[in-house]
């Protein structure tokens, strides 16, 4: 028993010489999640007709066009916020909400996967068919184009859209609003640091 324990406080004491870097996860986080916001706030900008049209005719969703410039504006000033560090657990909340929405209005009906896979064990009868569709596609290809040139890079997949890819960026906000930006590369720390000399909070 005591061998264990020691080996224990062992083990325990070389993780905790990696406390330094703890500032490492959540920028991790943050800097995974900007692209993902920024190039979801920029194709809202773009084509921002047809994204009031969806809100509206296509999810139902109350005052369409408020809601259209409410995710767009969230996404793209989340994703320079996340960038700098700079009220990270504020705008979680918004983009957690907007995450949220995209879950039960968009993905949901698809389930779990974003692309469709039969293997996976949350495949569903949507998943089934893709793959049918898949094979097809991949034959007229092989017959009518050069299947060697378009798949050089990569194989062909059929989107699910499920939630898979909106739940994981969910988790990841979530986790950003409990532990905020993180030490050293976030405006947040100075803030922090400066608020805890200066104010009696």
């Amino acid at each position: 028993m005591g061998a264990l324990l020691n080996i224990g406080c062992w083990a325990q004491g070389i993780l905790d010489k990696f406390k330094s870097l703890d500032f490492l996860a959540p920028l991790a986080l943050r800097l995974y999640l900007v692209p993902v916001f920024w190039t979801a706030g920029m194709n809202k900008i773009e084509g921002f007709d047809g994204i009031v049209y969806w809100f509206d005719s296509g999810l139902g969703l109350p005052f369409p066009t408020l809601m259209a410039g409410l995710a767009t504006g969230t996404e793209i000033v989340g994703a320079i916020l996340l960038l700098i560090g700079l009220g990270v657990r504020w705008i979680s909340l918004p983009l957690i909400i907007t995450m949220l929405v995209a879950v039960f209005t968009v993905h949901l009906p698809n389930g779990w996967q974003a692309v469709a896979d039969p293997m996976s064990a949350f495949a569903n009868e949507n998943v089934t068919g893709a793959i049918d569709r898949l094979d097809r596609a991949r034959d007229i290809l092989r017959e009518n184009g050069n299947y060697e040139w378009l798949t050089e890079t990569g194989n062909f997949v059929i989107s699910n859209n499920g939630i898979e890819w909106a739940v994981t960026y969910l988790i990841m906000l979530i986790a950003l609003f409990f532990i905020g930006a993180g030490k050293y590369v976030s405006f947040d720390f100075y803030i922090r640091r400066f608020a805890n000399q200066h104010c009696s909070i």
